[in-house]
């Protein structure tokens, strides 16, 4: 007959096999996302260590809490301002030249930021996916978006599952949110620009718009345009070393140039004048957009940002886009004017003045 000491010392061993077992990662089997990923069980707990911590994997996250514990300390080391921004990604199709829905999302976070002076540093990831999703393209969702955080310098940090039953989304939408830290010496606002800021752009106009919708099977097109997604914190920093007066910043997603540019001159109550030789605009872009009966100053971009400075210290800021990978096709393509103020005109190269209105509707529909 066995003793007490004898049963609970079998006990005991059962439990450390067991509670071994429990927390041995488990790699998800199912080819296919299902209602129980999202039930909050063991299927759900599988797929967010395989798949989400699996790629995301940092000291922050792998505490798996529900919530990131940041320490303020650390955060002031690098500013007195807080950013804080979110967007939600319902791109289609979720793959396309140049990255995917997962790669896009962080970078546009890391942007948004960026554009504001911030340095980014922590993400949040949400995801909605739909039953039926396949996993394999949930693991290279997230594993871009690891590697996009990786060349930003940035951490995903906590986040959040939901699954729908199938019909209920689009496959996959993706919110995400982002915190970065703003220096003291940094203050940049669309309602600092002075008549004669120069406006400059970090290259090609349009390029994420027209992959986008080339992508797109119904259209039927052929076309070596590939997105533009790309982090800009590394090229906003060198702008902001040789001219921390940055006047305003941001990046031209949706709605592009022209609706950027709208925004700026409402806001600062100045004019604003382009000229059409200046745009850097690839000959296929172009093509998809009068093929399509579209104006590329409205094309989305996702790696593209506008940046008005003084205009005694354009030359120095564009100098040092130009030594950075992605400003490397930099260029200046307008100035800031008195009037008329709330305007936005373009030069066009037969030497006459076309307004640029802010978009009305939507040009393309699930762009980014």
């Amino acid at each position: 007959m066995n003793t007490p000491h004898t049963i609970n010392s079998v006990n005991n061993s059962l439990f450390k096999k067991i509670e071994k077992v429990r927390r041995r990662p488990t790699k998800v089997k199912d080819k296919t996302i299902t209602l129980a990923h999202g039930s909050g069980g063991k299927a759900m707990s599988d797929l967010i260590q395989d798949i989400f911590l699996g790629s995301f994997d940092n000291t922050l996250l792998s505490d798996l809490e529900d919530q990131a514990r940041i320490n303020l300390a650390e955060l002031s080391k690098i500013g007195d301002r807080l950013a804080f921004t979110t967007d939600s990604y319902v791109i289609d199709p979720i793959f396309f030249p140049g990255g995917n829905i997962g790669e896009l999302a962080v970078n546009g976070t890391v942007n948004d930021l960026a554009v504001g002076g911030a340095t980014p540093l922590y993400i949040s990831c949400g995801m909605i996916i739909e039953e039926g999703f396949p996993m394999e393209n949930l693991r290279q969702i997230a594993q871009s978006m690891k590697q996009a955080a990786d060349l930003a310098g940035v951490q995903i940090v906590t986040g959040d599952t939901k699954v729908v039953n199938r019909g209920s989304a689009d496959k996959i939408f993706i919110n995400t949110t982002g915190i970065g830290v703003i220096s003291e010496k940094i203050n940049i606002s669309a309602g600092n620009i002075r008549s004669g800021d120069a406006i400059i752009v970090n290259g090609y106009l349009g390029d994420h718009g027209a992959a986008i919708t080339v992508a797109r099977e119904e259209l039927a097109l052929e076309s070596s345009i590939k997105s533009d997604s790309q982090p800009l914190n590394g090229l906003v920093e060198a702008i902001l070393k040789v001219c921390p007066q940055v006047r305003s910043m941001r990046d031209a997603t949706r709605g592009g140039l022209a609706t950027v540019l709208n925004e700026f001159a409402l806001s600062s109550e100045v004019g604003i004048r382009l000229y059409e030789e200046a745009l850097p605009i690839r000959e296929e872009v172009q093509g998809v957009c009068e093929l399509l009966g579209l104006d590329p100053l409205y094309m989305a971009n996702e790696g593209k940002l506008v940046v008005l400075v003084p205009q005694d210290q354009s030359t120095e800021v564009l100098t040092a886009m130009k030594q950075h990978p992605y400003g490397k096709d930099a260029a200046i393509v307008g100035e800031a004017i008195d009037s008329p103020a709330g305007v936005v005109i373009v030069k066009t190269i037969f030497d006459t003045d076309r307004i640029v209105d802010m978009l009305v509707g939507d040009q393309l529909p699930r762009i980014c």
